[in-house]
Formats: structure tokens, C-alpha cells, sequence
């Protein structure tokens, strides 16, 4: 069937052209990929890096709230044993309360430091303030505004004490 046709016949050798054999031999001597297969194998492994990079700092924030968390009950614990009473040691919350009672005396505290009641205070007080920022290399000139601002200072503590006999 066809074995007819296909027989063998002696035939002229092959040849190619120089050109052709020496981009051949240039392609066999480098195997670099083509400039585009480079581009794709070069994000391929940036994005497989990344996924790794992104992986590395999920666990590193996974044993850094762990290492907290055991700090945390450590140093816990180490107040319960000094303090021989284990219900003396307060909790988070407790302490963020006790935090802000704070606050609210130091908001107090600022309230009642207002000067209104003392203008002759604060009227040296700024002078004081004024002499001292335009004379910043000489603060000796304002020796006289000092002075005012102490006496001014003595005069309220004296009042204050009359007040609390």
C-alpha cells in the first residue's frame, strides 16, 4: 500500500548556510530565556516571594503576641507571688480605671491653678515671659521682672496660709 513510494533514494548532502549554524551554536552556547520568558520567570519569583515575605511576618507576629502573652501572665504572676495575696493584683481593666482617676485629679489639679483670681500674678508672669523671650541671651535683664514675679508669688502663699489656719 504507499511502501511502493517510500523507498529509499540516495540523495545530495544537506547543507545549511553559515548564518544559520552560527545562531544555532550561539543559542546551544547560551541558554538564556528570551527577554519576555526572563520578564515572567522574574515575577513569578518576586511574587513567590512576597507570598513567603507575607507567610515569615504572619509568624513573626504570631510568636511576638505569643512572647506577650507570656510576659504578660510572667510578670503577672511574679506581682502575685511578692505581694503574698493573689487577689492584691489588679487586672488591665482595673488599672486603666485607676488611670483615669488620675487623670481626673491632674484635670483638677490644672483647674485649680488658674490665675484669674491673682491678676497682679499673671500680669507678672507674663512680663516675666516677655523679658525672658526678648532677651534670650541676655536673661540677666530681667532681673526686676523676677523679682515682681516672686514677690507676687509670696504675697498668694501668704494669703494661702492665712487661709488654711
Amino acid at each position: 500500500m504507499g511502501s511502493a513510494n517510500s523507498t529509499l533514494q540516495d540523495s545530495a548532502p544537506v547543507s545549511f548556510s553559515q548564518d544559520l549554524v552560527d545562531t544555532l551554536a550561539d543559542n546551544a552556547a547560551s541558554p538564556s530565556p528570551s527577554p519576555a520568558r526572563q520578564n515572567s520567570i522574574d515575577a513569578h519569583i518576586r511574587a513567590r516571594i512576597q507570598a513567603e515575605l507575607q507567610h515569615l511576618r504572619a509568624e513573626e507576629q504570631t510568636v511576638r503576641d505569643q512572647i506577650q502573652a507570656a510576659l504578660e501572665k510572667e510578670n503577672l504572676d511574679r506581682e502575685r507571688a511578692m505581694s503574698g495575696d493573689p487577689d492584691s493584683v489588679k487586672t488591665s481593666p482595673a488599672l486603666l480605671a485607676d488611670l483615669e482617676e488620675v487623670r481626673a485629679k491632674v484635670d483638677r489639679f490644672h483647674a485649680r491653678r488658674d490665675l484669674s483670681e491673682y491678676p497682679g500674678l499673671r500680669e507678672n508672669s507674663d512680663a516675666l515671659v516677655a523679658c525672658y523671650k526678648n532677651n534670650p541671651a541676655t536673661p540677666l535683664d530681667c532681673s526686676q521682672q523676677v523679682d515682681n514675679f516672686k514677690a507676687s508669688v509670696a504675697e498668694i502663699e501668704k494669703e494661702h496660709v492665712k487661709s488654711l489656719q
